[in-house]
């Protein structure tokens, strides 16, 4: 009986070790190259400086006066689509309606849009960034308006299913080329 007990206290001591102690988070890092921005060639009425780390850029004509552009990032999985309507008389409120709704119809699965006003009284380019937090379908959204004859909107989608942790950095440096995009903008005159 005693070596039984000796033996049980002995598997007991010998047995216990130290606790399992969790695992610290860890970050995926990902390393982007610097922007190196060119003005890029569009037939349309307008011109922006574009990161050399996209694809040349396909121009798609849609109905009417609406025409687009999309600036693809294939290493990224993304596509920046550019839509160009002219204003007339009358369709100003109905264009900025259009683009403010589109990024509405986020807020099913978005956590936050947030809205940043962008003027630039010099070369006559007002308009809004709209950042969407979650798993939208879209992160980013934009227009630009002269008020008088240009509107161009602009949205971002990558090539995946929306999960917003993974996409995270891909779309924070996209980000700051539509941010450029918008900067850049020179209206052709009429």
């Amino acid at each position: 009986m005693k070596r039984l007990i000796a033996l049980l206290l002995s598997l007991v001591l010998l047995g216990c070790g130290d606790d399992p102690l969790p695992k610290p988070n860890a970050f995926l890092r990902l390393e982007y190259p610097n922007a190196d921005y060119k003005t890029a060639p569009v037939p349309l009425p307008f011109t922006f400086d574009k990161n050399e780390l996209s694809s040349p850029i396909k121009t798609v004509k849609s109905s009417g006066s609406t025409k687009g552009v999309n600036i693809k990032y294939p290493s990224l999985k993304a596509t920046i689509y550019l839509t160009y309507k002219e204003v007339t008389e009358g369709n100003l409120d109905s264009l900025l309606r259009d683009a403010q709704n589109l990024t509405q119809k986020h807020t099913i699965k978005a956590d936050e849009i947030s809205s940043n006003l962008f003027e630039n009284d010099e070369a006559r380019v007002y308009g809004m960034l709209y950042e969407i937090g979650g798993d939208a379908a879209s992160q980013s959204q934009f227009y630009v308006t002269d008020s008088i004859n240009h509107f161009l909107s602009g949205s971002l989608y990558f090539y995946a299913k929306p999960n917003y942790d993974s996409i995270f950095p891909a779309s924070e440096y996209l980000k700051k080329d539509i941010k450029r995009i918008m900067e850049s903008i020179r209206w052709q005159k009429k």
